[in-house]
């Protein structure tokens, strides 16, 4: 999978990144989520043990193309 950096809010660059893919998918790093109770809750609505979630700033989606 080839990656395309979109962008990040991160000032060091770092942590959390927008990438797009080659298989027009999204890769998104972010801050794991390790709270329990969001943890339980995104279990109940399917979440597999194969998946897992991260958590972004809102502004982060800044660097998402928008639909034509």
């Amino acid at each position: 999978m080839k990656l395309t950096h979109l962008g990040t809010t991160s000032s060091q660059g770092q942590c959390p990144n927008l990438y797009a893919t080659d298989r027009g998918t999204y890769v998104v790093q972010g801050y794991k989520i390790t709270d329990d109770e969001a943890l339980a809750a995104l279990r109940e609505r399917g979440l597999p043990d194969h998946e897992t979630a991260v958590e972004i700033p809102a502004a982060l989606l800044d660097f998402a193309p928008r639909p034509a």
